[in-house]
């Protein structure tokens, strides 16, 4: 390290000190250097790379920097190179004053370790000061009567730079009755003195002209020069007394302005002017002189700016009193400063980290604060502290420097910001404090799946829907934040009825609506159970489920269904049989029908539209029977035609038609006579067939007859009781008379047995049902035999005035 060139005349052994001083490191992990004041900026002083152990370019890799409190930064570092180096001019005098050492005190931090290592830099001075005098001229008047040897204390003289820079001797320019005598305190300043070696005579000189200088040690040497100017006056030979010797007084550092501090007092027994003393200050430095107030004729001493403990606890001068003739006395006067709680404790930031995942690991540093209260004792005793519910703490390290490090694993979801008040308290009284606030953001990490807002989810749709058409909508909810919290939706993997589920339903990822991609039926089925999965866009994803059922509502979509009586297969129509003799009430014969729709909708009532003979029958409005109204009367034609509606409750209600005919005869044979009257114009062709078919029919009933008879006797010789039989209806379902012609479904007079014969005009065909066990009441199911035998009836049986020609008739007989 070189020396500057202004300072190039020092001593072999000062520089040798300096070299020592830079190598040298003093102390249990401190790292000392010392640099002399006014050098350039960028001034090398030490290689701080090396002296932490580290490579030049690792300064900037791991954050390597300088911390310091409450100052001007005066170094800085040269990554580059690795030292440490001025950050410009340095000005002893102006850090430390008159110390004997000045020390500059920072910190070196690793900010990737968080580690602090203490740096003293020592100032050395250098003769950059020359001596000064408080004043340029003093004058002063002496009595020509004054003894030899009188002693006149002179003003010293103030050098800034310390040691052998500092002012080391006066002199005294060469005078005949004046002579310099320098008294030097233990530990203190030299004290210049005037010493008076021959008497005076005002006659022969009335004013002597000296020059004291004030020389320090530097080389080169600088000095300073003090004018004196005595005027020989006639005798006074009574000098100012103080009452006393030295004054003491104690004052709070915070005491107003103009306050009076202390009363200073001298007597002068003589009279007129030689008994008048005027007061000042007498060797007082001139930053006291900025503070400190002395009235010239009272005595009195006050400050006239604040008093600073920090700046100096004990005001130390000397006042002195002249009277006219200019006789001197001199006291000393001590002003203790008393501290004051008036400094709040400085708060710096050292380093901070602004935002931390939330699953950030207990310990983690957050910032690094340092705390100074200039004030002394307990006023500068400091604390720092948090409020305690947060999750943090500070903890203490060296030279009065604090780290908020984190005290649990923070949960954005809780709370994603913190406003952290770090305080600083002294223990004055009453005690001062600094808050800082430090702003936290907790960033967002993917620890919450999403969350539907039901447990579970229920929709309907009404079926025959449009395609496209909005079912319902769902919603999850997630606490994380950004695309942590972006849901998207979708269905779980289903079949239904062997179809992926994806071809019934749709969802929309991003707003959750269901749509129906096809229109449901209702009769297909009624409820779809399915899973809807909600998944964040985090990395990994987070997804949770909910079912959902839907339920499918019946529409009135279906016309009710006829079951009975049906029509035939050869397109014929039946014909139902009832006695001429049936009284009122009498069951002819029962429509059934059914409607595929549900509840309401599958409600079936039924009326009669039309009848040819209007109040012979009624229709049961819940059950389809049809019943004779009233007692056939002769008037009453043989074939009655029936319009039976069948009408379900839906909205609006649908409804079927059957048509029924109805032949009134007491037996077969009646049936036949009474068809015999029936004209029908068809060809003879078709008659002739037909007549063989009726005379066959009449045949085969009589055999039936017979043998029903025996079996009834066998019965009743047995049981010894008789039962009664009922009748039932049969049913016959007609056709255009211009078709055919047919006898269909005769029922026994027994309920358990039953024939069948159906006869057609213009076919070639016809069907003979063998008896066989019926129940009744009930519809029946018949397995026919087909006959190819073809049996011709005369025209004039088919005929009809005007009326439908019946192609099929169904005859059931009772035989008691």
């Amino acid at each position: 390290m070189a020396i500057p060139g202004k300072v190039t005349g020092c001593s072999g052994l000062m520089r040798l000190c300096l070299f020592l001083e830079l190598l040298l490191e003093v102390g249990a992990g401190n790292i000392h250097y010392s640099v002399p004041e006014e050098t350039d900026k960028g001034f090398f002083v030490g290689n701080i790379a090396k002296d932490l152990g580290l490579r030049a370019q690792e300064l900037a890799e791991r954050g390597v920097r300088i911390v310091s409190r409450g100052r001007t930064q005066l170094f800085s570092l040269n990554p580059p190179s690795g030292s440490l180096v001025t950050a410009g001019r340095i000005d002893r005098e102006e850090l430390c004053a008159q110390s004997v050492r000045c020390l500059v005190s920072f910190n070196i931090l690793i900010a990737d370790k968080m580690k602090l290592f203490p740096v003293e830099v020592e100032i050395i001075d250098i003769n950059d000061n020359t001596p000064q005098f408080q004043l340029e001229e003093l004058e002063f008047k002496m009595n020509e009567i004054t003894a030899p040897g009188t002693r006149i204390p002179l003003p010293f003289g103030q050098d800034l730079d310390v040691g052998i820079n500092s002012l080391q001797s006066y002199q005294l320019s060469s005078n005949p009755h004046f002579s310099l005598d320098v008294q030097q305190e233990a530990d203190g300043p030299q004290h210049p003195e005037m010493v008076l070696q021959s008497p005076l005579d005002r006659e022969q000189e009335a004013v002597h002209n000296l020059v004291l200088i004030a020389s320090d040690g530097g080389d080169p040497i600088r000095s300073g020069t003090l004018r004196i100017r005595v005027q020989v006056v006639d005798a006074n030979d009574n000098p100012p007394a103080f009452a006393q010797e030295q004054y003491h007084v104690s004052v709070l550092e915070n005491i107003p302005l103009s306050t009076r501090l202390l009363v200073v007092n001298a007597n002068d027994p003589d009279e007129g002017t030689n008994g008048e003393v005027t007061y000042s200050f007498h060797n007082i430095d001139h930053r006291m002189a900025q503070i400190f107030q002395l009235d010239s004729y009272t005595g009195e001493i006050s400050n006239k700016e604040p008093l600073d403990f920090e700046e100096y606890k004990i005001y130390s001068m000397e006042v002195q009193a002249q009277d006219g003739a200019g006789l001197m006395a001199r006291a000393k006067v001590l002003i203790k400063v008393l501290d004051v709680n008036d400094n709040a404790p400085e708060v710096t930031i050292t380093s901070v980290t602004t935002a931390v995942p939330e699953n950030f690991p207990p310990g983690a540093i957050i910032v690094l604060i340092s705390v100074h209260d200039q004030d002394s004792g307990n006023n500068g005793h400091t604390t720092c502290s948090i409020p305690g519910s947060l999750p943090f703490k500070l903890e203490k390290l060296v030279d009065n420097y604090y780290r908020l490090v984190t005290e649990r694993i923070l949960d954005r979801e809780l709370t994603s910001e913190y406003n952290i008040t770090v305080t600083a308290t002294d223990q004055g009284t009453p005690a001062l404090s600094t808050e800082i606030h430090v702003s936290l953001l907790v960033t967002d990490i993917n620890d919450n799946s999403p969350a539907f807002h039901q447990d579970s989810y229920a929709a309907y749709i009404l079926e025959n829907n449009p395609r496209g058409a909005s079912i319902i909508s769902v919603r999850a909810h997630d606490a994380d934040n950004n695309e942590n919290a972006q849901v998207t939706y979708s269905l779980s993997e289903d079949t239904i009825h062997g179809a992926p589920l994806s071809s019934y339903l749709s969802i929309n990822s991003d707003t959750g609506v269901l749509y129906a991609l096809c229109s449901f039926d209702y009769e297909q089925f009624q409820d779809l159970q399915l899973w809807v999965i909600a998944q964040d866009g985090g990395n990994p994803p987070l997804s949770s489920n909910v079912s959902l059922s839907l339920f499918v509502l019946d529409q009135n979509d279906n016309v009710p269904e006829i079951l009975y009586p049906t029509l035939p297969t050869d397109g014929s129509t039946g014909v139902e049989l009832a006695p001429r003799s049936a009284e009122p009430g009498y069951l002819v014969t029962k429509v059934v029908a059914v409607d595929r729709d549900s509840g309401q909708n599958a409600w079936l009532s039924y009326r009669l539209l039309k009848a040819s003979e209007p109040g012979l029958f009624t229709v049961g409005l819940h059950t389809g029977e049809v019943r004779t109204a009233r007692a056939l009367l002769d008037r009453d034609a043989l074939k009655q035609s029936l319009v039976v509606a069948v009408q379900d409750h839906g909205q609006p209600p649908l409804s079927a038609t059957v048509t029924l005919t109805v032949a009134m005869a007491n037996s077969i044979p009646d049936v036949l006579a009474d068809l015999g009257s029936i004209r029908t114009p068809t060809d003879p062709e078709d008659s002739d067939s037909t007549l063989y078919l009726v005379v066959a029919v009449a045949a085969v009933s009589c055999v039936f007859l017979v043998f029903v008879i025996v079996l009834l006797a066998l019965r009743l010789w047995h049981w010894y009781s008789s039962r009664l039989p009922r009748a039932v209806s049969g049913g016959l379902e007609g056709v255009p008379a211009s078709h055919f012609v047919g006898v269909d479904g005769v029922r026994a007079f027994l309920q358990t047995y039953s024939h069948e014969v159906s006869l057609t005009a213009d076919s070639q065909r016809s069907h003979l049902i063998f008896p066989q066990p019926n129940y009744a009441d009930t519809l029946i199911s018949q397995e026919s035999c087909e006959k190819n035998d073809f049996l011709s009836a005369p025209r004039s049986l088919l005929e009809d005035k005007g009326e439908e020609t019946f192609s099929q008739v169904n005859c059931l007989l009772q035989y008691t």
